[in-house]
Protein backbone atom coordinates (compact mmCIF):
# COMPACT_ATOMS: atom_id res chain seq x y z
CA UNK A 1 0.00 0.00 0.00
CA UNK A 2 2.71 2.26 1.01
CA UNK A 3 4.94 1.42 -2.30
CA UNK A 4 1.17 2.47 -4.10
CA UNK A 5 1.29 6.14 -2.71
CA UNK A 6 4.49 6.74 -2.96
CA UNK A 7 4.36 5.80 -7.00
CA UNK A 8 1.30 7.60 -7.45
CA UNK A 9 2.87 10.75 -5.83
CA UNK A 10 5.58 10.73 -7.46
CA UNK A 11 4.31 10.19 -11.49
CA UNK A 12 1.27 13.01 -10.38
CA UNK A 13 4.27 15.71 -9.17
CA UNK A 14 6.63 14.46 -12.96
CA UNK A 15 3.20 14.78 -15.25
CA UNK A 16 1.28 17.52 -13.60
CA UNK A 17 4.22 19.87 -14.06
CA UNK A 18 3.94 19.38 -17.48
CA UNK A 19 0.77 20.98 -17.30
CA UNK A 20 2.61 24.75 -15.70
CA UNK A 21 4.45 25.18 -19.52
CA UNK A 22 1.63 24.70 -22.15
CA UNK A 23 2.01 28.42 -22.30
CA UNK A 24 5.15 28.87 -23.47
CA UNK A 25 5.62 30.43 -26.79
CA UNK A 26 7.20 28.43 -29.74
CA UNK A 27 10.34 30.71 -30.84
CA UNK A 28 9.44 30.10 -34.66
CA UNK A 29 5.98 29.11 -36.61
CA UNK A 30 6.09 26.17 -39.02
CA UNK A 31 5.12 26.97 -42.36
CA UNK A 32 2.65 24.01 -44.57
CA UNK A 33 5.59 23.15 -46.55
CA UNK A 34 7.87 22.23 -43.11
CA UNK A 35 4.99 20.17 -42.08
CA UNK A 36 3.88 18.19 -45.55
CA UNK A 37 7.60 17.59 -45.38
CA UNK A 38 7.78 16.30 -41.34
CA UNK A 39 4.98 14.20 -42.40
CA UNK A 40 5.51 12.84 -45.67
CA UNK A 41 9.59 11.91 -43.95
CA UNK A 42 7.93 10.43 -41.04
CA UNK A 43 5.88 8.30 -43.27
CA UNK A 44 8.53 7.01 -45.25
CA UNK A 45 10.57 5.93 -42.49
CA UNK A 46 7.88 3.85 -40.62
CA UNK A 47 4.94 3.08 -43.00
CA UNK A 48 6.13 -0.54 -43.53
CA UNK A 49 7.05 -1.34 -39.51
CA UNK A 50 5.46 -4.41 -38.67
CA UNK A 51 5.41 -4.28 -34.51
CA UNK A 52 2.64 -4.68 -32.42
CA UNK A 53 -1.26 -5.76 -32.86
CA UNK A 54 -4.40 -5.43 -33.24
CA UNK A 55 -6.59 -5.35 -29.82
CA UNK A 56 -8.16 -8.61 -29.40
CA UNK A 57 -10.22 -8.87 -26.03
CA UNK A 58 -12.36 -7.15 -27.99
CA UNK A 59 -13.18 -9.36 -30.88
CA UNK A 60 -14.00 -7.13 -33.51
CA UNK A 61 -11.03 -5.00 -33.31
CA UNK A 62 -9.15 -8.06 -34.62
CA UNK A 63 -10.44 -8.12 -37.49
CA UNK A 64 -9.45 -4.37 -38.24
CA UNK A 65 -7.21 -4.11 -41.38
CA UNK A 66 -3.89 -3.61 -39.45
CA UNK A 67 -2.30 -1.52 -42.78
CA UNK A 68 -4.44 1.51 -42.09
CA UNK A 69 -2.32 3.99 -41.78
CA UNK A 70 -2.96 7.53 -42.44
CA UNK A 71 -1.57 11.06 -40.82
CA UNK A 72 -3.28 14.31 -40.49
CA UNK A 73 -2.69 17.85 -39.59
CA UNK A 74 -5.67 20.51 -38.66
CA UNK A 75 -3.90 24.29 -38.00
CA UNK A 76 -5.53 26.67 -36.03
CA UNK A 77 -5.98 28.94 -39.40
CA UNK A 78 -7.46 25.85 -40.96
CA UNK A 79 -5.36 24.40 -43.03
CA UNK A 80 -5.50 20.36 -43.47
CA UNK A 81 -2.44 18.27 -44.24
CA UNK A 82 -2.80 14.59 -44.76
CA UNK A 83 -0.91 11.64 -45.76
CA UNK A 84 -1.76 8.20 -46.46
CA UNK A 85 -4.93 6.57 -45.74
CA UNK A 86 -7.34 8.71 -44.27
CA UNK A 87 -10.89 7.57 -45.04
CA UNK A 88 -10.91 4.37 -43.37
CA UNK A 89 -12.51 4.21 -39.98
CA UNK A 90 -12.02 2.95 -36.64
CA UNK A 91 -13.55 3.02 -33.51
CA UNK A 92 -12.51 6.20 -30.74
CA UNK A 93 -12.10 3.89 -28.18
CA UNK A 94 -10.74 6.01 -25.53
CA UNK A 95 -10.16 8.74 -27.63
CA UNK A 96 -13.63 9.57 -26.79
CA UNK A 97 -13.07 10.35 -23.22
CA UNK A 98 -11.56 13.83 -23.61
CA UNK A 99 -14.59 14.83 -25.75
CA UNK A 100 -17.18 13.78 -23.21
CA UNK A 101 -15.34 15.31 -20.09
CA UNK A 102 -14.58 18.42 -21.82
CA UNK A 103 -18.32 18.58 -22.25
CA UNK A 104 -18.90 17.82 -18.57
CA UNK A 105 -16.25 20.40 -17.88
CA UNK A 106 -18.10 22.78 -20.48
CA UNK A 107 -21.82 22.11 -18.20
CA UNK A 108 -20.77 21.93 -15.19
CA UNK A 109 -16.95 23.44 -14.46
CA UNK A 110 -13.83 22.55 -12.98
CA UNK A 111 -14.98 21.79 -10.02
CA UNK A 112 -17.14 19.35 -10.61
CA UNK A 113 -14.69 17.07 -12.64
CA UNK A 114 -12.29 17.37 -9.39
CA UNK A 115 -14.65 16.68 -6.56
CA UNK A 116 -17.17 14.40 -8.51
CA UNK A 117 -14.63 12.64 -10.38
CA UNK A 118 -11.00 13.44 -9.82
CA UNK A 119 -7.79 14.42 -11.88
CA UNK A 120 -5.21 12.23 -10.67
CA UNK A 121 -3.09 9.94 -12.41
CA UNK A 122 -4.50 6.27 -10.66
CA UNK A 123 -0.83 4.81 -10.63
CA UNK A 124 -2.70 1.61 -11.95
CA UNK A 125 -3.82 0.29 -14.83
CA UNK A 126 -6.40 1.63 -17.41
CA UNK A 127 -8.99 -0.48 -16.15
CA UNK A 128 -8.20 -1.19 -12.40
CA UNK A 129 -11.22 -1.95 -9.98
CA UNK A 130 -8.06 -1.77 -7.26
CA UNK A 131 -7.57 1.65 -7.62
CA UNK A 132 -11.73 2.29 -6.77
CA UNK A 133 -11.52 0.53 -3.99
CA UNK A 134 -8.39 1.94 -2.92
CA UNK A 135 -9.49 5.51 -3.67
CA UNK A 136 -13.17 4.76 -2.48
CA UNK A 137 -14.18 6.15 -5.56
CA UNK A 138 -12.01 9.24 -5.19
CA UNK A 139 -9.29 10.61 -7.35
CA UNK A 140 -10.75 8.90 -10.53
CA UNK A 141 -8.81 10.42 -13.80
CA UNK A 142 -11.11 10.81 -16.25
CA UNK A 143 -9.23 9.26 -18.97
CA UNK A 144 -9.15 6.11 -17.43
CA UNK A 145 -11.89 3.95 -17.64
CA UNK A 146 -13.97 4.27 -14.33
CA UNK A 147 -13.49 8.33 -14.02
CA UNK A 148 -14.74 7.95 -18.10
CA UNK A 149 -17.74 6.06 -17.11
CA UNK A 150 -18.57 8.67 -13.96
CA UNK A 151 -18.02 11.69 -16.60
CA UNK A 152 -20.87 9.26 -18.91
CA UNK A 153 -22.74 9.66 -15.71
CA UNK A 154 -22.46 13.18 -15.38
CA UNK A 155 -23.27 14.31 -19.47
CA UNK A 156 -25.93 16.69 -19.01
CA UNK A 157 -29.29 14.91 -20.26
CA UNK A 158 -32.62 13.48 -18.62
CA UNK A 159 -32.49 10.06 -19.96
CA UNK A 160 -29.86 7.40 -21.43
CA UNK A 161 -30.56 8.54 -25.00
CA UNK A 162 -30.50 12.22 -23.98
CA UNK A 163 -27.26 11.73 -22.66
CA UNK A 164 -26.17 9.60 -25.55
CA UNK A 165 -27.15 12.55 -28.03
CA UNK A 166 -25.43 14.77 -26.07
CA UNK A 167 -21.86 13.08 -26.68
CA UNK A 168 -22.66 12.26 -29.89
CA UNK A 169 -23.37 15.82 -30.35
CA UNK A 170 -20.21 17.37 -29.00
CA UNK A 171 -18.13 14.75 -30.96
CA UNK A 172 -19.83 15.52 -34.00
CA UNK A 173 -18.99 19.39 -33.18
CA UNK A 174 -15.55 18.75 -32.27
CA UNK A 175 -14.79 16.60 -35.44
CA UNK A 176 -16.74 19.20 -37.67
CA UNK A 177 -19.12 16.74 -39.22
CA UNK A 178 -21.67 14.66 -37.94
CA UNK A 179 -20.33 11.23 -36.67
CA UNK A 180 -22.08 8.25 -36.12
CA UNK A 181 -21.50 4.86 -34.10
CA UNK A 182 -19.80 1.56 -35.55
CA UNK A 183 -22.86 -0.71 -34.20
CA UNK A 184 -20.90 -4.44 -34.53
CA UNK A 185 -17.61 -2.97 -32.15
CA UNK A 186 -20.50 -1.86 -29.55
CA UNK A 187 -22.31 -5.02 -29.63
CA UNK A 188 -18.69 -6.85 -29.40
CA UNK A 189 -18.12 -4.51 -27.09
CA UNK A 190 -21.66 -4.47 -24.85
CA UNK A 191 -21.61 -8.13 -25.09
CA UNK A 192 -18.43 -8.62 -22.89
CA UNK A 193 -17.84 -5.11 -20.69
CA UNK A 194 -19.06 -7.00 -17.26
CA UNK A 195 -15.91 -5.62 -15.90
CA UNK A 196 -17.15 -2.27 -16.69
CA UNK A 197 -20.33 -2.96 -15.29
CA UNK A 198 -18.62 -4.26 -11.88
CA UNK A 199 -16.18 -0.50 -11.58
CA UNK A 200 -19.70 1.34 -12.50
CA UNK A 201 -21.50 -0.51 -9.47
CA UNK A 202 -18.28 -0.04 -7.12
CA UNK A 203 -18.59 3.37 -8.35
CA UNK A 204 -22.04 3.78 -6.64
CA UNK A 205 -21.28 2.08 -3.57
CA UNK A 206 -18.87 4.88 -3.20
CA UNK A 207 -21.55 7.70 -3.83
CA UNK A 208 -19.39 8.16 -7.16
CA UNK A 209 -22.08 7.44 -10.10
CA UNK A 210 -24.25 10.31 -10.97
CA UNK A 211 -26.87 8.12 -13.52
CA UNK A 212 -27.83 4.31 -13.37
CA UNK A 213 -24.68 2.44 -13.54
CA UNK A 214 -25.95 -0.09 -15.95
CA UNK A 215 -27.24 2.25 -18.53
CA UNK A 216 -24.07 5.08 -17.65
CA UNK A 217 -21.46 1.96 -18.66
CA UNK A 218 -23.83 1.14 -22.05
CA UNK A 219 -23.33 4.98 -22.11
CA UNK A 220 -19.66 4.71 -22.10
CA UNK A 221 -19.35 1.55 -24.29
CA UNK A 222 -21.82 3.49 -27.43
CA UNK A 223 -19.35 6.33 -26.70
CA UNK A 224 -16.18 4.02 -27.88
CA UNK A 225 -18.23 2.99 -30.44
CA UNK A 226 -18.01 5.93 -32.62
CA UNK A 227 -16.44 5.79 -35.62
CA UNK A 228 -13.37 8.50 -37.09
CA UNK A 229 -10.87 8.49 -39.76
CA UNK A 230 -6.98 9.80 -39.19
CA UNK A 231 -8.84 13.70 -40.60
CA UNK A 232 -11.70 13.43 -37.70
CA UNK A 233 -9.03 13.00 -34.67
CA UNK A 234 -7.07 15.52 -36.05
CA UNK A 235 -9.76 18.23 -36.75
CA UNK A 236 -10.84 16.88 -32.80
CA UNK A 237 -7.19 17.66 -31.51
CA UNK A 238 -7.07 20.96 -33.46
CA UNK A 239 -10.10 22.37 -32.22
CA UNK A 240 -8.34 22.19 -28.54
CA UNK A 241 -5.28 23.10 -29.89
CA UNK A 242 -7.19 26.46 -31.26
CA UNK A 243 -8.71 27.04 -27.99
CA UNK A 244 -11.84 25.37 -28.26
CA UNK A 245 -12.94 26.62 -31.94
CA UNK A 246 -13.09 24.40 -34.56
CA UNK A 247 -10.45 25.73 -37.04
CA UNK A 248 -12.22 24.34 -40.33
CA UNK A 249 -16.17 24.97 -38.92
CA UNK A 250 -15.36 28.32 -37.17
CA UNK A 251 -17.83 26.99 -34.79
CA UNK A 252 -17.02 27.48 -31.00
CA UNK A 253 -17.50 24.13 -29.59
CA UNK A 254 -16.24 24.91 -26.07
CA UNK A 255 -14.47 27.84 -23.88
CA UNK A 256 -11.04 28.47 -23.99
CA UNK A 257 -11.09 27.24 -20.50
CA UNK A 258 -12.50 23.92 -21.09
CA UNK A 259 -9.49 23.34 -23.14
CA UNK A 260 -7.26 25.04 -20.32
CA UNK A 261 -8.62 22.29 -17.77
CA UNK A 262 -8.62 19.46 -20.58
CA UNK A 263 -5.13 19.47 -21.37
CA UNK A 264 -3.48 19.20 -18.31
CA UNK A 265 -5.67 15.88 -17.61
CA UNK A 266 -4.52 14.51 -21.15
CA UNK A 267 -0.69 14.53 -19.98
CA UNK A 268 -1.86 12.78 -16.68
CA UNK A 269 -3.28 9.37 -18.37
CA UNK A 270 -3.24 10.22 -22.19
CA UNK A 271 -1.33 7.06 -22.93
CA UNK A 272 -2.46 4.98 -20.38
CA UNK A 273 0.66 3.56 -18.46
CA UNK A 274 3.10 4.90 -20.68
CA UNK A 275 1.81 8.23 -20.46
CA UNK A 276 4.87 9.51 -18.80
CA UNK A 277 6.99 8.17 -20.94
CA UNK A 278 5.08 9.86 -24.22
CA UNK A 279 5.28 13.48 -21.77
CA UNK A 280 8.96 12.60 -21.54
CA UNK A 281 9.62 12.10 -25.26
CA UNK A 282 7.46 15.15 -26.70
CA UNK A 283 6.24 16.81 -23.86
CA UNK A 284 2.66 17.16 -26.06
CA UNK A 285 -0.91 16.51 -24.30
CA UNK A 286 -2.17 13.52 -26.11
CA UNK A 287 -4.63 10.50 -26.05
CA UNK A 288 -4.58 6.99 -27.54
CA UNK A 289 -7.29 4.53 -28.31
CA UNK A 290 -7.12 1.26 -28.61
CA UNK A 291 -9.11 1.31 -32.18
CA UNK A 292 -5.68 2.37 -33.14
CA UNK A 293 -6.09 6.19 -33.06
CA UNK A 294 -4.03 8.81 -31.53
CA UNK A 295 -4.26 12.41 -31.35
CA UNK A 296 -1.31 15.16 -29.82
CA UNK A 297 -2.17 18.79 -29.52
CA UNK A 298 0.64 21.30 -29.87
CA UNK A 299 -1.12 24.69 -28.42
CA UNK A 300 -2.32 27.38 -30.62
CA UNK A 301 -0.52 25.39 -33.16
CA UNK A 302 -2.29 22.56 -34.63
CA UNK A 303 -4.04 19.29 -34.03
CA UNK A 304 -2.13 16.18 -35.38
CA UNK A 305 -3.47 12.46 -35.87
CA UNK A 306 -2.55 9.09 -36.86
CA UNK A 307 -4.72 6.26 -36.93
CA UNK A 308 -2.63 2.67 -37.67
CA UNK A 309 -4.53 -0.31 -35.31
CA UNK A 310 -1.32 -2.27 -34.31
CA UNK A 311 -0.65 -1.63 -30.82
CA UNK A 312 2.09 -2.21 -28.09
CA UNK A 313 1.60 -3.35 -24.75
CA UNK A 314 0.10 -0.72 -23.06
CA UNK A 315 -2.11 -0.62 -25.91
CA UNK A 316 -1.16 2.98 -27.79
CA UNK A 317 -0.55 2.46 -31.34
CA UNK A 318 2.98 1.74 -32.32
CA UNK A 319 3.23 3.45 -35.28
CA UNK A 320 1.18 6.59 -34.23
CA UNK A 321 3.51 7.10 -31.27
CA UNK A 322 6.88 6.92 -33.50
CA UNK A 323 5.39 8.99 -35.97
CA UNK A 324 4.09 11.83 -33.98
CA UNK A 325 7.16 11.77 -31.56
CA UNK A 326 9.12 11.98 -35.46
CA UNK A 327 7.33 15.30 -36.39
CA UNK A 328 7.70 17.20 -32.55
CA UNK A 329 11.28 16.38 -32.83
CA UNK A 330 11.76 17.37 -36.71
CA UNK A 331 10.09 20.78 -35.68
CA UNK A 332 11.04 21.34 -32.63
CA UNK A 333 7.58 21.32 -31.12
CA UNK A 334 7.99 19.78 -27.51
CA UNK A 335 7.41 23.02 -25.40
CA UNK A 336 10.22 22.19 -23.11
CA UNK A 337 12.76 22.48 -25.90
CA UNK A 338 13.77 25.99 -24.14
CA UNK A 339 15.82 28.39 -26.19
CA UNK A 340 17.87 30.64 -24.30
CA UNK A 341 17.83 34.29 -24.22
CA UNK A 342 21.16 36.26 -24.83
Amino acid sequence: MKKYFIRKLFRSAFLMAGAMFFSISFVKAQTKAEIESAIKEAYEKFKDLKEGKNADYIKELATVDPNIFGIAVVTTDGQVITLGDIKSMVSIQSVSKVFTMAKVLEEQGPQAIQDKIGVDATGLRFNSIVAVELQKGKEINPLVNPGAIASSSLIGGADSAAKMKNIMDIHSAFAGRELSLNWPVYVSEAGDNLRNQAIAHLLKAYGRMYFDPVQATDIYTKQCAINVNAKDLAVMAGTLANGGVNPVTKKKVVSPSTVMYTLPVMVTAGLYDNAGIWLFNTGLPAKSGVGGGLLAVVPGKFGIAVVSPPLDAAGNSVKAQKVIAYVVDKLKLNPYLITPKN
